[in-house]
């Protein structure tokens, strides 16, 4: 019998019934690997429709990027340009830190000095790592920009927009992102070193726990990081586990959740899906940039917010 054919008595049955349906119907156990980038019919249809991943080989060979950024090109090229550099005592930028949700203290340097500290880590007190978004290739790295595409021309037909966003990423492989969502499709090229993502479905929602935390920032002050409130931002809600050590006492629901992972390398992009939840480590001096395209705002997106809900009322009602 069928999970559809069956009698749903809880909300919780509902949502197991809905994760167990989406991997019997159309997910993948694996992200699915294409030797060449598809053509934007068939990438629309197989993939963005049905809002799943899928690894995409040889599609960056034409970029001038992945023979000329050498730490010895960047500096002759943008050594002398100032960047905006994300800085933690522990690698973990807007992530869950003594109960808080922490953002980085965010520094203005040279290129050089960044390529300095990629060097020697150990030499530096902090994890650095270029990470700011809102498209900071874009404004902060021009001198490059035509070393890569200004978007991926079958992504954008397929998705029928130009990207909102193209953003620069390189740093310390002590950097993690934790796990979070996007309301964008995202192509994600890594130029040199590697990325390492897990992935979660967005029908696998009402396993993820999320909690209410301070905002707060990192603050270096005579060598030493604190922690200080953030009040003009107050509190936001964020994911509460680490998905590569979950705490199952505290939030067992997670361990209903099916999450995959995938490592992308040097010329291979990434098509990460709208609103699919995900965590990503990288190997030291990582480059990428990546493509923010923005999702539409259809019945996927309804139906997503709706789940949403129910997760929420669901959640209040089993504290009562």
């Amino acid at each position: 019998m069928s999970h559809s054919e069956g009698i749903i008595g809880t909300l919780d049955e509902a949502v197991g019934t809905l994760a167990a349906e989406a991997r019997e119907l159309y997910l993948d156990r694996h992200v699915p690997v294409l030797d060449a980038p598809p053509s934007p019919l068939s990438f629309y249809r197989e993939y963005v429709s049905p809002n799943k991943p899928v690894l995409i080989r040889n599609g960056l060979q034409h970029w001038t990027a992945n023979n000329k950024w050498t730490p010895q090109y960047l500096r002759e090229k943008i050594g002398g340009c100032v960047v905006t550099v994300a800085v933690t005592p522990n690698g973990y930028a807007d992530a869950i830190t003594d109960g808080k949700f922490v953002m980085p203290e965010e520094r203005r340097m040279e290129m050089s000095n960044f390529l300095d500290i990629m060097e020697h880590p150990d030499q530096h007190s902090g994890v650095f790592y270029i990470q700011k978004q809102n498209s900071n290739f874009t404004d902060e790295f021009r001198e490059i920009i035509g070393d890569v595409e200004s978007d991926i021309p079958w992504g954008t037909e397929a998705f029928g927009s130009l990207p909102d966003a193209v953003n620069f990423w390189m740093g310390d492989t002590r950097a993690v992102t934790s796990m979070h969502k996007d309301p964008y499709e995202n192509l994600y090229c890594v130029v040199r070193g590697s990325k390492t993502f897990m992935l979660i479905p967005p029908t696998d929602a009402a396993f993820v726990p999320y909690e209410t935390y301070q905002a707060a920032k990192f603050i270096e002050r005579d060598g030493e990081f604190q922690i200080e409130d953030d009040l003009d931002t107050g509190e936001v809600p964020w994911i509460a586990v680490n998905p590569l050590n979950p705490d199952l006492s505290l939030y067992p629901e997670f361990g209903k959740a099916r999450g995959v992972e995938v490592m992308v390398r040097e010329g291979e992009i990434l098509y990460l899906p709208s609103l699919w939840f995900h965590h990503v480590r990288q190997s030291h001096g990582c480059i990428a940039v990546n493509y923010w395209y923005d999702m539409q705002f259809d019945i996927k997106y309804n139906y997503y917010n709706f789940l949403q809900n129910v997760n929420s009322v669901n959640r209040k009602m089993t504290k009562i």
